[in-house]
């Protein structure tokens, strides 16, 4: 919901079974992600990424976001930082050790903000006198304690540094989800308001909301405007949006656009054939993508991936064409419900013709023009 808090401040809005309002931001400070893959309906949130004052953004690419922002702070890759990677449900911990120095003006988000701290007077209180890497010493050492806690022990930080990796212990019996509910529900509650599984729940009926009763139910989708059904999956070539930029994503690409893979049918109508590029538009926006015609989907579907980097033919004008193949150009920004305000991307109607204008060149991967103040 970050272009309605934007666009409408003091707003209501509900969430949860709560009323609330949005706040007036001036000023936006973004480290990590990357707001012009997520967001939908792009040409409305370049809109209302213009209303702050100043946005200020770490950065290790020239992204889009890192484009639309006033201040850009270069930050280090996971090449040129040590880290600890490992997760709930990882078997294993790894010790992630910077291969290379930072490059250039490439700085550790920690050292950023410790930095920012110092300026503002309170760099003792936020860094606690540890380094980077007494960080990661002190907090292994809290997952030391909870791992304990769960009959593992993990060896010292030194010892783990040197030999890199942890291989947890497999658990001596087979996990079974909810067993302790399913063997005792009545000592074992789950966190519902009756402590069962709620097929029907009170408390989402009591809030009232039309579009999110409390139980399960089909609402009738509108009829749509336009004729193609446009599915966005994960891409296969990054994750994300992460490294389009790399060799082996834009490989994929037709004429450095996004494959969009259409039915036999829809082409053949449309005087579509394979490696053309397609303007795919409907009321929200248009792109350009290149067309690989298929029976892999079916008729009237289309697919495209998302993660291209964004890339408007006139960053100035909010409803520019987009010439790479962003699918969020083309998305409603709507939440999934009152309830939860999540995400309803990856579906869209659209509609598709042959490009047969000039084809202008991909800029995305481009670094903006410097200029000397």
């Amino acid at each position: 919901r970050i272009a309605d808090m934007l666009l409408q401040p003091g707003a209501p809005f509900d969430y949860d079974g709560q009323r609330h309002h949005y706040p007036d931001i001036r000023l936006v400070y973004w480290a990590g992600g990357n707001a012009f893959h997520h967001h939908q309906d792009l040409n409305r949130f370049v809109r209302a990424w213009q209303r702050p004052q100043t946005i200020v953004v770490h950065e290790q690419y020239w992204t889009a976001q890192a484009k639309y922002a006033d201040i850009v702070l270069p930050a280090t890759t996971a090449l040129e930082r040590d880290d600890i990677g490992s997760a709930s449900s990882d078997r294993f911990m790894v010790a992630m050790k910077r291969a290379i120095a930072p490059v250039g003006e490439a700085r550790h988000d920690y050292r950023i903000f410790l930095d920012l701290a110092r300026r503002l007077g309170f760099a003792e209180a936020f860094g606690e006198g540890r380094d980077e890497m007494n960080w990661l010493r002190h907090t292994y050492e809290g997952s030391r304690q909870r791992a304990r806690a769960q009959g593992i022990e993990l060896p010292d930080f030194d010892d783990f540094w040197a030999e890199g990796c942890f291989e947890v212990p497999r658990p001596a019996e087979q996990t079974v989800l909810l067993k302790a509910f399913r063997d005792d529900p009545h000592a074992h509650p789950l966190g519902t308001p009756s402590g069962r599984l709620e097929l029907y729940s009170e408390r989402i009926a009591g809030f009232g909301y039309a579009d999110c009763p409390g139980h399960p139910v089909w609402f009738e989708p509108p009829a749509p405007r336009y004729p193609l059904h446009l599915i966005s999956n994960q891409p296969k070539t990054r994750l994300h949006s992460q490294y389009d930029h790399g060799a082996y994503s834009r490989a994929s690409k037709i004429r450095e656009r996004e494959p969009l893979m259409l039915n036999q049918q829809d082409a053949a109508a449309r005087g579509i054939a394979d490696d053309d590029v397609v303007r795919v538009f409907n009321a929200h926006g248009a792109l350009l993508a290149g067309a690989i015609v298929s029976d892999e989907v079916r008729p009237g579907v289309v697919q495209l991936a998302t993660g291209a980097w964004y890339d408007p033919l006139d960053p100035a004008a909010p409803d520019s064409l987009e010439k790479h193949g962003n699918p969020n150009v083309l998305t409603r920004d709507v939440g999934a419900s009152s309830l939860s305000q999540g995400c309803s991307a990856h579906t869209a109607h659209v509609e598709i013709e042959r490009w047969t204008g000039e084809l202008p060149p991909v800029s995305a991967f481009q670094p903006p023009r410097f200029v000397a103040r």
